[in-house]
This record gives structure tokens, sequence and C-alpha cells, in this order.
């Protein structure tokens, strides 16, 4: 592929290509396709335009931001969401944040600054608006067939083709729900986590959160405050990290060792010791022994939930067995009485718009087989960017990997060599892990750990390049 003048926007009557299935196809010649105009669909559009390719990026809301905008439907924020990363270890690195933010900045501040990253590299020109994407579909040449519609199905689709495209429509978005015995019968008030957006929804009430994932520490810190009871159920133990350590963010104490490369029994240890220090022993609190070691699966950053299960606001409780009309029986045999169910029970990845074979789904699990969890064997003129879940910022990683995909369509016509070579080690790489975490859970699916996964990726740059 060669890099290509300042294509800009679709033209209003662009020539028509042989149909394909009947339908008429725009070619877009050597235009990048960008679906979702969040974190990582606008890192993708400015690294490939700065390469040099022409880009039309899809966007169904009608602002940028994806999942960190709350007033778009699919949005998982809620009111008093910040940063689990402290800001240097999660802004992109040619657009820093402002020194005068807090350590960890709320989700309006992370609005403005992907607003302020769009306009200082002037990428709203490249974006449809109010635009979804309802199917994408290889070709012959390694191309693609994008159909497109106004969001919310009004008004005729539209088809075009690009000469590769990049998933960024993140995976934070379809809740994934459990089922439990007797759920559909339960009288009370059921809502996923996706549906809360403010403390009001559950002040006065008696609270079920389930699940002890970041998202149901914050509700059930959130419950312990305004709810008349809040319970905690979880299946497992887990480790609650403090969001400082030693007066600094813990990532950013946490990376200092990473860098110095202490070894990971060594980090274990210490992390151990500073929970000793601190806040002793968990389980006479009554949270569950976590069943793995530290750093085993990401530590949950929460410096809230502990206090409030020792002051007694938080009971925590084990996993639901089974609903009745009116209460809930725990595994434990104990039955509990709650008006509202939050089920902080995570996402689900989906591409509603791609057969799953394509990203190698080959057994309908909605898990996707890819290398450096960004590329399918076999295509490789497309890449997914930020379909991972980094102990630290994801907005560095999406960076490094749109930049990686910009350089790898360059070289398809420069150094096609080269090119056919990552194509290789694709292929071969399917599926490995970037950090030492051993739970394969859907919650751990994309999980990495950043120093791990940033080296990959400069291993891949640099092997791209011939260095």
């Amino acid at each position: 592929m060669s890099s290509s003048t300042d294509l800009g926007r679709p033209d209003p009557d662009p020539t028509v290509a042989p149909t394909r299935d009947g339908r008429p196809v725009s070619d877009r010649g050597d235009t990048v396709c960008v679906i979702g105009a969040g974190a990582s669909g606008l890192t993708a559009v400015k690294n490939l335009r700065e390469a040099g390719f022409g880009v039309d990026c899809y966007e169904r809301e009608t602002g940028v931001g994806g999942a960190w905008n709350w007033r778009h439907d699919r949005s998982p924020v809620y009111a008093s969401t910040h940063l689990i990363s402290s800001r240097p270890f999660t802004q992109f690195p040619d657009f820093p944040m402002p020194d005068d933010w807090p350590d960890y900045p709320h989700h309006a501040q992370l609005l403005s600054y992907f607003e302020r990253y769009a306009d200082h590299f002037d990428l709203r020109q490249h974006v449809w608006f109010g635009t979804e994407v309802v199917r994408v579909e290889p070709v012959e040449g390694d191309r693609w067939d994008v159909t497109t519609r106004s969001t919310g199905g009004y008004g005729p689709e539209r088809t075009s083709r690009y000469a590769a495209v990049v998933l960024a429509n993140g995976h934070n978005w379809s809740p994934k729900l459990p089922r439990y015995e007797g759920l559909e019968q339960f009288r009370g008030e059921v809502m996923h986590a996706s549906s809360y957006k403010d403390p009001a929804q559950l002040r006065g009430k008696r609270v079920l959160v389930v699940g002890a994932g970041n998202t149901g520490c914050d509700i059930a810190v959130e419950a312990a405050q305004q709810a008349s009871r809040c319970w905690h159920a979880t299946r497992r133990g887990y480790w609650y990290a403090p969001k400082y350590v030693f007066g600094r963010p813990a990532d950013q104490v946490n990376d200092t060792l990473l860098a110095l490369r202490v070894p990971l029994r060594v980090r274990q240890w210490l992390y151990h010791w500073t929970l000793r220090l601190t806040v002793g022993d968990l389980t006479r609190f009554g949270l569950p022994r976590p069943d793995h070691r530290v750093y085993e699966t990401h530590p949950i950053a929460n410096s809230q939930l502990v206090y409030y299960v020792g002051h007694g606001e938080i009971t925590p409780v084990p996993d639901i067995a089974r609903f009745g009309d009116r209460t809930v029986e725990l595994t434990d045999g104990r039955e509990i009485d709650p008006e509202l169910v939050v089920f902080a029970t995570g996402y689900l990845p989906r591409f509603e718009f791609l057969e799953g074979k394509v990203l190698g789904d080959a057994d309908g699990s909605g898990r996707p087989r890819l290398w450096l969890n960004a590329f399918a064997a076999g295509h490789p003129t497309m890449a997914v960017v930020g379909l991972v879940q980094p102990d630290s910022g994801i907005f560095p990683i999406s960076h490094w990997q749109s930049v990686l995909f910009a350089r790898l369509l360059t070289l398809r016509t420069a150094r096609p060599d080269r090119a056919a070579a990552f194509g290789r080690r694709v292929a071969a790489g399917v599926g490995e892990r970037y950090s030492g975490k051993v739970k394969d859970s859907t919650r751990h699916w994309f999980e990495v750990g950043h120093a791990d996964y940033l080296r990959a990726l400069q291993r891949a740059l640099h092997d791209l390049e011939g260095k």
C-alpha cells in the first residue's frame, strides 16, 4: 500500500466501483477506515494522518470521547468516575495532560482532554459523527467493504471500499449479565452497572452489589454512603491496592520496581509486606481470602472499600445461590432482602458488524484470537486498537498500537518483504499473553502487564523496520 495525499472525507458523489452482492460500492482508494472516535480511535486517526494516509472515521455518537463521554448511550461512566491509573501513565505520549491536574483526574477532565486532543491535531474534519457501521467485510486484495448508515437506522445504507480498517469501537459497552436461578421472578429492582450514573439511584435503599471489579467496589463504596444497607457479593477473594503507597500513586511506585527489573517474587513480597503494615489481614473484615497470589490478576485499585468494610457500612457476602420473590439466598445459606441488585459483572467484547471468524473467534465464544491483542492472522490490513486491560493507562498503548499499524501499512509497498515477515509473525504469535497472570475468565481475557506489552510493541516495531 502506498501512502496517500489528503483524501479527506468521501466525495458527495464518488465514483461507483463494481457492485458486490448487488450493492453499489464507493471506492475510497488508499483511504483507511477507523471505527470509533474514542481515545483509541482518535489516536489511530492522528497517527495514520501523520503517516500520510487519508482517513474516514465513523462515530455512532455526536461527539468524541467514546466511553469517557457520559452523555453517550453506551458510556459506562458514572458521576464519580475517576482514573484508576495516575495521570503520567495515562496520557498520550505526545499530548500531556495539564500539570495542575490531580493525580487521578475526573471523567469530565478526561473528556475535555480528548476534545482538546482532537482540536490540537485537527481530527474532527476526518470524523463522520452520528454514523454507525453495520457491516465490515473483507474483499479481494486485502481490502474492506464498510457499510454505514445514520445512527438509529435512519436513512439509506452506504458501502465504501477501503484499503485498511481499524476497529476502535471499545469493549466496555456490552454488559455481561449473569444467570441465576429465580432471577426472573425476583420482584426487587435489578440493574447492570452500565445503567448506574448517580448515587441518588442508591439513596435510602437496601442494596446488593455483585462483582468485585473496580466498578463494583466503587458502587459499593457509594452505597455505603447513600444506601440504608449495603451487601457486596463476590465469588472469590481479591487483592485491594491503595491508590497511594509511600506518598505516591501506587502505579508509579510499581512502575519504578518494573523499571528496575525487580523479580516478580520480590514485588509480591513487597506488596504483602505493605498490606500487613497498613490494613493487615483482610479476612478479619469478612473479605474472602484471595485464591491467587498478588499480580496473578491485576489488583483492585480502591482505597475506600476496606475503610467502609471496617466501619460496618459494607457487609461482604459470598456469591448468590438463587433468587426468591423478595429475597436472595447466598451460597453459604444466608438470606438477605435487597431492594436493589446492581450487577457490576463487567462487559464482553462485541464486534457486531464483523463475522467472528475474521478475528479468530472460531468457537463462537466472542473472544478474538489476536497477536499483540491487535492483529488477526490472514488479515494484514486490519488492526484492533485498544482491546487491552493494562495494569496502567491504556492511552499510551493505543497510541503505539496505531503507530505500529501505520508503519506496517506504509511498508506494504515500500518493503513488502518486511510486511510479509510481519504477517508470518502474526500467525505464529496469535494468543500470546503479555503478563504473568494465570486467570482465564472473560474478565481477564485482555489483561496485559503494561511494561511487558510495551516492550513487545517496541520489538515488533524494530523487527518491522529492520533494526
